[in-house]
């Protein structure tokens, strides 16, 4: 949990704790999604396990109660709860990928402003084509 200037990079120990999470779900042929809520990464097993919840709406539908779950280890490594590894986070920020056949995910972590950090997905496949903005700002400091 430090705010001073990103020298050899974030580490795992970085994300530990509550975060406010805001996200925009951008589709190139519909509308915008908004999810707002809460991501909390805690430590387990020597990593972090990474929860979100919150609610997503969309333009002419209710609320829907949204969560997601990951598992965060050393070397920044993300992995699906199921195991299988999802992608690296890189430490100083930049870009990563993970491709699930057919559809492309590509993602780019900005850390800087510190403890406040974005993430930018972009998406592509057949039935698929999104951006997706979250912005996560520290709750517990």
């Amino acid at each position: 949990m430090t705010s001073e200037p990103l020298t050899s990079g974030r580490c795992l120990a970085d994300f530990e704790g509550t975060w406010t999470l805001s996200r925009r779900i951008i589709h190139e042929d519909g509308p915008v999604a908004a999810f707002e809520g809460e991501a909390r990464w805690q430590p387990s097993g020597g990593g972090l396990d990474y929860s979100e919840t919150g609610q997503l709406r969309m333009p002419g539908h209710a609320p829907i109660n949204a969560t997601r779950r990951y598992r965060w280890e050393e070397g920044l490594r993300v992995f699906f709860e199921d195991g299988r590894f999802f992608h690296a986070v890189p430490a100083r920020g930049g870009q990563a990928h993970h491709w699930c056949d057919p559809d492309d995910y590509r993602v780019t972590y900005d850390f800087a402003d510190w403890p406040v950090f974005t993430t930018t997905w972009a998406v592509r496949g057949p039935r698929k084509a999104y951006r997706m903005i979250s912005r996560y700002v520290r709750a517990d400091v």
